[in-house]
C-alpha cells in the first residue's frame, strides 16, 4: 500500500507542470508523509455541479494546473465528439474567463493552450472579470463552450472550474458525467497538446457589450435616487458595477474601501460569503457613517447580490427569499411577461406573487444550471443571494444586474416616500408570512452527511415543531416535475423542509419555510414573533432528527 502511494505520486510528480505544486509534493514524498498523500491521492477531484471545486495544492484531490489541463482536455473531446463546428471551416470557439484567486489566471491559460491544441479556437477575457460577463460572452460571441475559473465564496484556499455550453448555461446532466469519462480517458499530461501561442486575448469590446446590455434591466425614465454602500468583498466586482451604476445614472456608490480591491487572501473576512457572519460589518460601518437607502455586496466573482436594510437604529441583511420576492414584485408592477422561476430549496412565495399576477411559475433543481433552462424564462432566483434579471443576456444568475434593479426598487419606493421592507411587509399582508431559515452544518467528515442522510432516509420525522408531516419524499427517486437528486423533502402543515448535502462545499444543508397568515399590517409582529418560534422549533427537532 504504502509502496503503490508513493508510486502514484512520483508518477503525478513526473507530469505535473507547475514548479510550485510539483516542490510540494517532493517534500511529502521525501518526508514520507503517507498521511498527507493518502489525503491528496484518495481519488480524483470529482466533475460534479457544474465543474470542478476544491483546495489548491498538488496531488489528484486537490485544484491544481495537472487537475485543470486534465478537465480542458476532458472538455475538449467532449466538444469535438458532439461537433462544434460553427462553418465548414470554421472550428468551434471556447471562450475563457477567470476571478482573482490564486492561480485563476494560470489555470485560465492553460485551458486556452488546451483549446488550442485540442483544434478549437479559444478567446481569454482580458483580464479578471465577473463570471456573468464569461456568461454573457458566450451567447454574445457566438460559442460552443465557455469555462469560468472561480471557486466563488469559498475560502482563500480554494480554487474551481466552471463549465457552460453554448446556450450559455451551466452543464446539467448527462453533459457532465460524459465530460467526466472524457477526462478518465486521458492516460498522460504527456498525450494533451499545448501549444505556447495561438489563442486570442479579447479587448473590451466583450465588456462594453455587456454595459449595454445593463441598460435593458432597467425601465427607461425611471428614478435612479437611491443611494448605495457597496462592497467587493476583496473580488472583481467592483469596477463593472461601478461602470454599470454611472451608465445607469444612479449616484455613485459609496466603497467600502478596505474590502473593494481583488485579494486572494481575503483579509477582512473568515469567509468571502456575505451570507457568512461578520462578512458584512465593514459594510454596515460604512453605512452607519454615510447613511445610505441600502448596502449591497456582491461575492467574489459577483455573480451573487446580498441586499441590507435599514432595521430600526440599525442594519440588517435581508434574505435571499426576501430580495428575490422584492425583485419578482418589482417586475411585476412593471408589467414584465414570461416565466418566474426558483429552485426547490426558495421561497414558495415566488409561486404566489407569479399566481396573484396570471405568469407561469416553475420550480427546479437546485441551481442555476436548472432555472436558466425554464422555457420562456422571465425572472429566476435562488435563495442563496442568486437572481436571473435578464436571462436573454446573462442565463445564470448575476450580481450585477441584479443589483441594478433592486437599486431601481428602492428608489421608486423612496420616490413614494417608502422603503424595501414596506414592500415586504405589503407582500406579507397580501401573502402571508413567508419565513425562511437555514440550518447549515459544515463538517470535515463526508460521512457524517451521508449517515445524516441514511438516518432521515429509514426514520423520517412525522412532525416538526409540533406541526404534522403530512408529505415526505425522497427526491433521489425523482418526482413527475424533477429529475432525481439526493435531497429529502417535508410538506407540513403550514411549513416546508428540504434537507440536501452542498454540491459545492462539505455541509449538509437543511432549508427551512414557515407561512404565517397575517390578516392587516397590524398583525405582522405577532406573526414575525410567531415566525420566529416555528422555525427556531423546526430547526431544534430536525437537528435532532438527523442526527446533527
Amino acid at each position: 500500500m504504502h509502496d503503490d502511494l508513493i508510486a502514484r505520486a512520483k508518477t503525478w510528480l513526473a507530469e505535473d507542470p507547475d514548479t510550485e505544486t510539483r516542490d510540494e509534493l517532493a517534500e511529502l514524498i521525501d518526508a514520507g508523509d503517507t498521511k498527507e498523500l493518502s489525503a491528496r491521492f484518495s481519488g480524483t477531484l470529482q466533475f460534479g455541479t457544474a465543474g470542478l471545486r476544491g483546495e489548491l495544492g498538488a496531488g489528484p484531490m486537490r485544484m491544481n494546473r495537472s487537475v485543470v489541463i486534465r478537465a480542458a482536455a476532458g472538455l475538449a473531446a467532449y466538444l469535438k465528439k458532439n461537433g462544434t463546428p460553427h462553418g465548414d471551416d470554421d472550428a468551434g470557439l471556447v471562450v475563457i474567463g477567470y476571478d482573482a484567486r490564486h492561480k485563476s489566471a494560470d489555470f485560465a491559460r492553460d485551458t486556452a493552450a488546451v483549446m488550442t491544441g485540442a483544434g478549437l479556437r479559444a478567446a481569454v477575457l482580458p483580464r479578471p472579470l465577473p463570471t456573468p460577463v464569461l456568461a454573457f460572452a458566450i451567447r454574445h460571441l457566438g460559442a460552443v463552450a465557455g469555462v469560468e475559473v472561480t471557486a466563488s465564496h469559498n475560502p482563500p484556499r480554494d480554487n474551481g472550474y466552471k463549465v457552460y455550453l453554448g446556450d450559455g448555461s451551466q452543464i446539467v446532466p448527462p453533459a457532465d458525467a460524459e465530460i467526466a469519462a472524457e477526462i478518465d480517458a486521458i492516460a498522460s499530461l504527456h498525450d494533451v497538446p499545448r501549444p505556447d501561442a495561438g489563442w486570442q486575448t479579447l479587448d473590451d469590446a466583450v465588456l462594453d457589450a455587456y454595459l449595454a446590455r445593463t441598460d435593458a434591466v432597467l425601465d427607461a425614465g425611471s428614478p435612479r435616487t437611491a443611494r448605495t454602500v457597496y462592497t467587493a468583498m476583496h473580488g472583481v466586482g467592483r469596477d463593472v458595477l461601478l461602470a454599470a451604476f454611472a451608465r445607469a445614472g444612479f449616484p455613485e456608490p459609496e466603497l467600502v474601501a478596505e474590502q473593494a480591491d481583488p485579494d486572494p487572501d481575503f483579509p477582512t473576512v473568515a469567509f468571502p460569503n456575505p451570507e457568512e457572519p461578520g462578512a458584512m460589518d465593514l459594510a454596515f460601518a460604512r453605512a452607519r457613517a454615510t447613511d445610505p437607502d441600502l448596502v449591497i455586496a456582491n461575492d467574489p466573482d459577483a455573480d451573487r447580490c446580498a441586499v441590507a436594510v435599514r432595521d430600526g437604529g440599525d442594519w440588517r441583511m435581508l434574505r435571499g427569499d426576501e430580495v428575490g420576492a422584492l425583485l419578482a414584485a418589482h417586475l411585476v408592477r412593471r408589467g414584465a411577461r414570461g416565466t418566474f422561476a426558483e429552485s426547490i430549496v426558495s421561497s414558495s412565495l415566488l409561486g404566489r406573487i407569479a399566481e396573484k399576477a396570471g405568469l407561469p411559475y416553475e420550480e427546479t433543481l437546485t441551481g442555476f444550471k436548472w432555472i436558466a433552462r425554464v422555457e420562456g424564462l422571465r425572472y429566476g432566483y435562488e435563495e442563496a443571494l442568486g437572481y436571473c434579471v435578464d436571462p436573454e443576456g446573462v442565463r445564470d444568475k448575476d450580481g450585477i444586474t441584479a443589483a441594478l434593479l433592486i437599486t431601481e426598487l428602492a428608489s421608486v419606493l423612496k420616490e413614494e416616500g417608502r422603503t424595501l421592507p414596506d414592500l415586504l411587509d405589503d407582500l406579507a399582508v397580501e401573502h402571508g408570512l413567508h419565513a425562511t431559515d437555514q440550518l447549515s452544518v459544515r463538517v470535515e467528515d463526508l460521512s457524517l452527511i451521508a449517515d445524516a442522510m441514511r438516518r432521515l432516509r429509514e426514520q423520517p420525522p412525522t412532525e416538526l415543531a409540533g406541526l404534522a408531516v403530512t408529505r415526505a419524499e425522497d427526491l433521489s427517486r425523482g418526482t413527475d416535475r424533477l429529475p432525481p437528486t439526493d435531497g429529502l423533502r417535508y410538506t407540513l402543515d403550514g411549513a416546508r423542509v428540504i434537507v440536501r448535502p452542498s454540491g459545492t462545499e462539505p455541509k449538509l444543508k437543511c432549508y427551512l419555510e414557515v407561512v404565517v397568515p397575517v390578516a392587516s399590517p397590524a398583525g405582522l409582529p405577532a406573526a414575525r414573533a410567531r415566525a420566529t418560534e416555528l422555525l427556531a422549533s423546526v430547526k431544534r427537532d430536525l437537528s435532532a432528527a438527523a442526527g446533527i
